[in-house]
């Protein structure tokens, strides 16, 4: 797509402001701005309008059938489509879309995760337009983002939360900038997500059950080699994969996905796109769309587009990394400016942020659990599952100096003259990055790098934005009453209060270290390293408050997301280990007895002749021992994963699979990767780690 081509197409499958302001009349277009904009109710006869122009503009785009767009506790999308069509008496068709279709939609809620709130018999649900969403064009069809709520108006999804918590961060965020005389029209949260993934060979996905029903392979040896060359990463692209990322813009920029940065990751096989920030639940929700993007037209180039956290031991897993900031209109409300320490008003904000980080630092870490995330957090590839914040340089002197009561100046930006005049003077930043830290600043904004690659990112925000209106606030509060002349020295007092209440959140250095992990526990902080660890923090009583006191959650719907999660992680546990023992005994045992059988052979046949067969009857002993092996190990972790699977608690259950199941599947998986060495390749079942991850 050529450059006149990228911007005749950015967006044409986008209904954008363009779009309206064209189709609808100017009264309508205001008022579905304010809604857009202010988030004022748009009423019905506006909504009628609205839907007219939308069916128009969408069967202009040859589309045929419409659907409300909506993120169930699953963590995916979901979708029914509708026609426009309204067939009439005299046999033809009227293709029609009423603003009452737009607005609400009634889909059957009992077969989603419910954590409760909804029984199998009570089917019904509603789907409910968000406008602040834009509605887009998939495959023919007019997409609607929407919340799902149960027929008693409880959340049933990822959206209403997230939706909730912006409107909970900006009302708190508002009345922090009107002490500092600020009146902005909208505060919102910004957010960034770096997307990592894996593409394979669609024929060896094929031949591997493991990542057909699990995303990630169950057995595999170690490779030859790995990513110790470190030479995948930034690495010159795949032509076949290169066709496959241009094609991937191509679509994502046509529905107005500010799809910005591709390159090759870590791994071997494993690569990265990151997008131009956008509006926190419009960029979550155009995340959702280039997952499905991924995985859709991977099969177009031969490729099968892999989103699990750790689709391979032995090399790094993927994650998604959570670039957040808030705004209040146009301007950044972290961007520390060139003297951060006499900004006042980022100092605030900045306290607040780490306040609300270390006093929830609980619900951060569930936000980002789960069965795939568990392979990563902790491990030498990602960050610990210990929440700290990393400031650098140009920050962690301000803040020691305010703790101290001291004045420091911050370090500024300087240039590197590099020995080559041809060369222009590099540019330093005013602090260095630190790739270990779960919550890092990056100039203007902070990273979350803890969740994982095929994570919904609406519970992370929903955490962060609810904790940081909790802190504004609580900051609000403070200053109640003061008077104008002592503003200045009452909110330093608070940003220095806040400081040296949270230090020990603030680390700078190696968080992959045992050290960190020894330091981290004197300091007090959670070191949550599995999910059935983290996900009882979420119905903590103070927990339960904290989100019900800002209208982001009821006491019922928290519940239920313990429920549903805890239960996601059993079931994906069990299927797991169901898929192991199924691999066990009906590819890699059978695979074993013909090998083992065929070098018993020779080993006969070489006796009759005399020789010796030294090597062969030793490999034949191997093997055996490695099939008995292979054999009570599977025995065990079927019987371990029954026993786990008939525990109807689910707090029980999940620990039953953590402690009991895992661990033996840990120990059928070396099991059948000793013998996998072993084997001749012609007769081992699946494809190996060597072919999967270095393909040409």
């Amino acid at each position: 797509m050529g450059m006149d081509k990228v911007s005749q197409e950015y967006g044409s499958l986008l209904f954008t402001d363009a779009d309206m302001q064209e189709r609808l009349p100017k009264p309508t277009y205001k008022k579905l701005r304010q809604t857009i904009d202010e988030g004022k109710s748009l009423d019905i006869d506006i909504a009628n309008e609205v839907a007219h122009a939308m069916k128009d503009w969408a069967l202009e785009k040859g589309a045929t059938h419409f659907t409300h767009w909506f993120q169930p506790l699953t963590g995916i999308t979901s979708e029914k489509h509708d026609s426009f069509i309204n067939p009439k008496s005299d046999g033809t068709v009227l293709m029609a879309f009423s603003g009452k279709e737009l607005v609400q939609g009634e889909p059957d809620a009992s077969s989603f995760p419910s954590g409760g709130l909804r029984a199998t018999f009570e089917a019904r649900g509603y789907t409910v337009w968000d406008p602040m969403s834009p509605v887009f064009i998939k495959d023919e069809v007019l997409c609607i983002p929407t919340a799902f709520i149960s027929y008693t108006g409880e959340a049933l999804d990822k959206k209403t939360p997230l939706l909730r918590s912006e409107v909970a961060l900006e009302e708190q965020a508002k009345r922090v900038l009107a002490l500092f005389g600020s009146k902005p029209r909208r505060v919102f949260t910004t957010v960034g997500p770096e997307q990592e993934y894996f593409l394979i060979k669609e024929e060896d996905y094929a031949a591997r059950p493991d990542l057909i029903l699990t995303g990630r392979t169950l057995f595999g040896c170690e490779p030859a080699k790995g990513q110790e060359l470190e030479e995948h990463y930034f690495g010159a692209i795949r032509p076949t994969v290169n066709e496959f990322m241009k094609e991937l813009d191509d679509e994502l920029w046509k529905l107005g996905i500010p799809a910005k940065t591709k390159h090759n990751e870590v791994a071997p096989c494993q690569h990265e796109l990151a997008p131009i920030f956008e509006q926190g639940s419009v960029a979550i929700d155009d995340n959702l769309l280039t997952m499905e993007k991924m995985r859709l037209l991977a099969s177009h180039h031969g490729l099968v587009c892999l989103q699990h956290e750790k689709p391979f031991d032995y090399v790094n897993g993927s994650g998604k990394h959570n670039n957040w900031s808030i705004c209040a209109d146009d301007k950044n409300l972290l961007e520390p400016g060139d003297k951060p320490e006499d900004n006042l008003q980022f100092l605030v904000f900045l306290a607040c942020l780490v306040a609300a980080v270390d006093t929830h630092a609980d619900l951060l870490r569930l936000s980002v659990a789960s069965a795939g995330n568990d392979h990563r957090l902790g491990a030498n590839e990602a960050p610990p599952a210990i929440i700290s914040i990393f400031l650098g340089d140009a920050l962690t002197p301000v803040v020691d100096a305010l703790v101290k009561k001291e004045h420091a100046d911050s370090k500024d930006a300087e240039l590197m003259d590099l020995g080559v005049p041809a060369l222009p003077d590099a540019r330093r930043d005013n602090t260095d990055r630190n790739r270990t830290s779960p919550f890092a600043f990056t100039g203007n904004k902070f990273e979350f790098r803890m969740c994982g690659s095929q994570q919904n990112l609406s519970d992370p925000n929903v955490v962060l934005n609810t904790a940081v209106a909790e802190q504004c606030d609580r900051f609000v509060k403070y200053m109640d009453g003061v008077a104008p002349e002592d503003f200045t020295a009452v909110a330093m007092r608070f940003v220095r209060h806040t400081f040296r209440d949270h230090k020990r959140v603030l680390f700078d250095g190696n968080g992959y270290s045992k050290e960190w992990e020894e330091e981290a526990e004197k300091r007090g902080l959670l070191n949550l390293k599995t999910t059935p660890d983290a996900l009882p923090y979420l119905v903590k009583p103070e927990n339960i408050e904290f989100f019900a006191k800002y209208g982001v959650l009821s006491e019922s719907e928290t519940r239920a997301r313990y429920v549903a999660a805890a239960e996601q992680y059993a079931k994906l546990i069990n299927i797991e280990a169901n898929t192991m023992a199924y691999m066990t005994r009906h590819m890699y045992l059978p695979a074993l007895f013909e090998y083992s059988g065929d070098i018993a052979t020779t080993v006969a046949t070489k006796a009759e002749l005399g020789i010796a067969a030294t090597a062969e009857k030793a490999l034949v002993t191997t093997l055996t021992e490695g099939i008995n092996k292979i054999s009570a190990a599977v025995d065990d972790l079927e019987a371990k994963n029954k026993k786990a699977h008939q525990i109807e608690d689910c707090t029980e259950q999940d620990n039953a699979y953590r402690d009991d199941v895992l661990p033996a599947m840990a120990t059928l998986r070396t099991a059948v990767d000793e013998m996998e060495k072993v084997c001749g390749k012609d007769y081992w079942p699946v494809p190996s780690y060597n072919k999967m991850l270095f393909y040409v």
